[in-house]
């Protein structure tokens, strides 16, 4: 009698965390450079907790993994994405890119790097967001590889993150910066994941 008590706690007990896990949302991993990684920015002020926030206010659930490394290029993307992937994921936002930009990398190369990439990304069918990026400096044999590599691979797409940012007149944008130039302030992460939102709303409608 003990036994068979102690054995139906243990089955009820086990049943907690996937009730808990399905009331959490989707698992969705943000596979990234250092904007998804937060770099320079407290803690809580990073692309994911905020992003995380923003989704909860907006009743969607989902539990953003932050899967972004500073510095990293779409080759080293091309390296990780599997080992990324390991703990499992319902969906993937893919953002890389910048870092082979401002490199001066081969647009063509990043493309192919890319492309393995999504291939991993949407084993099984998996749903993928897939985040472009233009740069002044990137020019349309950059530009037209998110809308390509969306269409192959049957992504949801932003074609833009810095858009926001980019709208913003020069002279006007040091708030929504860091001290580099480059990467967002905490002021201008809340703006990009105003942008970045209704995406990963509806990439949690394909999980």
């Amino acid at each position: 009698m003990i036994r068979r008590r102690f054995l139906a706690a243990m089955a009820g007990a086990a049943l907690v965390p996937a009730a808990l896990g399905a009331d959490q949302g989707p698992r969705i991993v943000a596979f990234g450079d250092s904007l998804t990684a937060g770099f320079g920015l407290p803690s809580t002020e990073g692309l994911v907790p905020v992003l995380q926030d923003w989704l909860t206010r907006h009743n969607t659930p989902a539990q953003i993994v932050n899967e972004g490394l500073s510095g990293d290029t779409t080759y080293g993307g091309r390296v990780r994405i599997h080992w990324s992937l390991w703990g499992g994921a319902d969906a993937v936002i893919v953002a890389l890119g910048a870092n082979d930009m401002l490199l001066g990398w081969s647009p063509r190369q990043a493309e192919a790097n890319l492309d393995a990439i999504l291939t991993a990304a949407r084993q099984g069918d998996r749903p993928v967001l897939l985040v472009g990026l233009s740069l002044r400096r990137s020019g349309p044999d950059w530009d037209g590889i998110w809308p390509r590599l969306a269409e192959r691979h049957g992504c949801l797409l932003l074609p833009n993150i810095i858009a926001p940012l980019a709208a913003i007149p020069a002279g006007d944008r040091k708030p929504y910066l860091q001290a580099d130039g480059l990467h967002p302030s905490g002021k201008g992460v809340k703006l990009l994941v105003d942008h970045l939102g209704p995406s990963v709303q509806a990439l949690t409608r394909q999980v």
